[in-house]
């Protein structure tokens, strides 16, 4: 198959464009390559015969039609899209062009392409999203996210993409695309780009310094392992059914403040300090704006429809993150100077 993947040089863009590699598939990695973007990131399968890259923007129609002309795909993978919420508080405009007007561009591209080689049945446009559109739950663990949950979106990112959502569903109502989509949890894993709290934290922790916790640290987030999000993407990309969409979570709820005790007790052991533990550097800082109280995802759907079942616990995720973040400092080291990292975010509003 010939899947066109935007941001494929992001975190999660990049998982799915090395897993589709490895599966056979033809990839095209569509990206802008701004400031969380990495061409490193495919570096593994960069070589492979069936790998191709462009850089263009999705904001620019023109470098689309060209795209698909060109790369002629069976499907596209929509994962481009500016991803930080912190930012999003700094500075939605961008948020709003790409997420939003990057999105039409990248339907009405699909359309015309499909339209013109006579709206074959087997062509799939798969919108990738997040589960906070569906806004915060209550701590009651019985509570999940489902399909069905109304959209109560929080932050200006979170806007962005519960926008981008309708546009999908109002292209394949309207015009009979034939689109999928998914709403995922938090991510994490290797090529974590080091502004999330995740990487922060670990690489905060080999340097000494402080490991900032938002508020009481008792948001509560389900965590899910790259690369069995990229799994089960593929996997709603060639069995889900047209204008679904499918819950994908990790069914691993933390606090942050556990997940942070985690992440220090792994680094203990992989690589103690002089002295203590690397807990001892935890810092509670002012709470982000609107910050959400949980998400956790039910994913039932994909489960019963589609047999996908996440592979990794998050205790053995953390251990595979933490370790490849000490294997390869190289990587993280050549990310630190971008725009942003280690600065707090957000705090604008």
């Amino acid at each position: 198959m010939k899947i066109l993947v935007t941001g494929g040089a992001g975190f999660i863009g990049s998982a799915v464009v090395r897993l589709a590699m490895r599966r056979g598939h033809r990839v095209t990695n569509l990206d802008a390559l701004t400031y969380a973007a990495c061409l490193d990131n495919v570096t593994p399968v960069s070589d492979m015969a069936g790998y191709s890259f462009v850089q263009a923007d999705i904001r620019d129609r023109a470098a689309l039609d060209a795209v698909f002309a060109e790369h002629a795909p069976d499907a596209v993978m929509h994962l481009a899209a500016e991803s930080h919420v912190d930012r999003s508080i700094d500075g939605p405009g961008a948020f709003i062009e790409t997420n939003i007007t990057g999105t039409y561009n990248m339907l009405e591209a699909a359309r015309g392409y499909w339209v013109g080689r006579g709206r074959p049945d087997g062509f799939r446009f798969h919108h990738i999203s997040t589960d906070e559109v569906y806004g915060s739950l209550p701590a009651d663990p019985a509570i999940k996210f489902t399909e069905t949950t109304a959209y109560d979106p929080r932050s200006p990112y979170s806007a962005s993409k519960a926008a981008s959502d309708h546009l999908v569903r109002a292209w394949h109502e309207t015009y009979g695309l034939p689109v999928v989509l998914s709403n995922c949890s938090n991510n994490y894993g290797p090529y974590h780009f080091p502004e999330k709290l995740i990487p922060v934290v670990i690489l905060n922790a080999l340097a000494g310094k402080p490991l900032p916790i938002y508020g009481d640290g008792t948001n509560i987030r389900d965590w899910l392992y790259v690369e069995d999000h990229a799994d089960a993407l593929l996997l709603v990309m060639q069995k889900g059914r047209p204008g679904r969409s499918y819950n994908i979570g990790g069914g691993n709820e933390r606090t942050n403040l556990d997940l942070v005790r985690t992440i220090c007790a792994i680094l203990d052991e992989k690589r103690p300090r002089p002295a203590g533990s690397y807990a001892e550097q935890i810092t509670f800082v002012p709470d982000r704006p609107g910050h959400d109280a949980r998400y956790a995802i039910d994913a039932g759907r994909i489960r019963d429809e589609l047999g996908w079942r996440p592979s990794v616990t998050v205790e053995e995720g953390l251990e595979k993150t933490v370790q490849w973040y000490l294997d390869n400092e190289a990587w993280w080291r050549a990310l630190q100077d971008r725009h942003g990292v280690g600065e707090r975010l957000g705090t604008r509003a």
